[in-house]
């Protein structure tokens, strides 16, 4: 690929980015994938996306008060890790819910979970190196009863 290519490259994902960011579907110009969890996992789920300097949550159901964060991890080729980024200030429960989608190579939702705060650290201790608690969907993770599959909700 010449410099001519990678540059029409850089402007058509540019030109997308902006498209995406004035729809609102993300709300940074960072990598889109997160951005883009939250928006579908707000429609979908009837919940309100908070605003970004909303600290430890990204979107809260009006009528409950209840408190989701949303992670969300790409499988694009070459990437097969079920790892989600850290989650800080966990013991200070910032989020009643945390909600973990999957998407695949054509950001089609693989994997949706709801998983409720209080059995994350069963399965994850703080991980002092990152500075709060990673999470990878394993299996027995995924299995636990108290997570709820909720990948058609989001289709």
């Amino acid at each position: 690929m010449n410099e001519t290519q990678i540059k029409e490259k850089l402007k058509n994902y540019a030109e997308i980015l902006n498209s995406l960011y004035s729809a609102g579907i993300v709300r940074t110009y960072n990598n889109p994938v997160g951005d883009y969890a939250e928006w579908i996992v707000s429609m979908k789920l009837g919940l309100e996306l908070q605003k970004n300097s909303a600290a430890g949550f990204d979107a809260l159901d009006k009528g409950t008060g209840l408190r989701y964060q949303v992670k969300s991890r790409w499988m694009h080729p070459g990437k097969n890790s079920r790892q989600l980024n850290v989650i800080r200030n966990y013991d200070k429960k910032p989020f009643d819910y945390l909600v973990a989608v999957i998407f695949g190579v054509d950001f089609d939702v693989e994997e949706a979970y709801l998983i409720p705060h209080e059995i994350i650290e069963k399965y994850f201790p703080q991980n002092k190196h990152q500075n709060g608690i990673v999470i990878t969907l394993t299996n027995d993770f995924v299995s636990d009863p108290q997570v709820k599959d909720i990948k058609v909700k989001l289709m």
